[in-house]
């Protein structure tokens, strides 16, 4: 799997640098996820379906 460019910061980032959350990027067929404090850590890869399921389930949950 190639390593994505293009890495988007969530919108609820949060203060300052913004370096408080996730970043996203889109592969083919595939969500690549890594923590925008710690880019080089290393990054989870899941199918687009289930990041999908799991942002709509997050989005209808009611804390």
């Amino acid at each position: 799997m190639t390593e994505p460019q293009n890495w988007t910061k969530s919108s609820f980032s949060g203060g300052g640098e913004g370096d408080t959350c996730v970043e996203i990027a889109l592969l083919p067929g595939h969500i690549a996820i890594r923590d925008s404090k710690a880019p080089s850590q290393g990054t989870l890869t899941v199918p687009l379906r289930s990041f999908t399921s799991l942002v709509q389930s997050l989005k209808t949950t009611t804390v």
